[in-house]
């Protein structure tokens, strides 16, 4: 019987929750991957976009480092429209011009029960991407680009 991969998922600004095996062994369940790029939407326009598998992994992974393989995440921010990016980079601070946001292969997150700055370096120790971390605003970014912090 193949190992599953699960993620349980919450997100902040649409209050939907997710709790889906995203894989069986070494092969991706396609059908749980079409939900989660769309539970990951532009929650501002609606607009989906295929996300790279491997931020499921990380993401599983990044938990599972914490001890908390069953936690439910927090996403902030999932997949972003160049529209989107480009209004928050008007109006707030810290959002990167080509933000892989826009690539769905980024996403923002906190996990309760685990201190975010405890999950930035745990994040940081995996080495397989970009981390920022968002110390006032409780959250981490993690990206499938090149390793790399802030």
């Amino acid at each position: 019987m193949p190992v599953e991969r699960r993620l349980r998922l919450y997100h902040t600004h649409t209050q939907e929750h997710l709790d889906i095996v995203y894989r069986r062994g070494a092969d991706y369940v396609a059908e749980s991957l079409t939900r989660l790029d769309r539970f990951l939407r532009d929650h501002r326009t609606g607009d989906v976009h295929h996300y790279d598998p491997r931020l499921f992994d990380l993401l599983s992974d990044l938990i599972a480092a914490g001890g908390r393989p069953d936690a439910e995440i927090h996403v902030i921010c999932g997949y972003r429209t160049p529209w989107s990016n480009e209004f928050l980079r008007t109006h707030t601070s810290g959002v990167a011009k080509n933000s892989l946001h826009m690539q769905a292969e980024a996403i923002d997150i906190r996990v309760p029960g685990l201190k975010t700055s405890q999950l930035r370096d745990l994040a940081l120790g995996m080495a397989r991407g970009g981390v920022g971390y968002y110390p006032a605003s409780d959250f981490i970014h993690v990206d499938l680009g090149r390793v790399r912090r802030w």
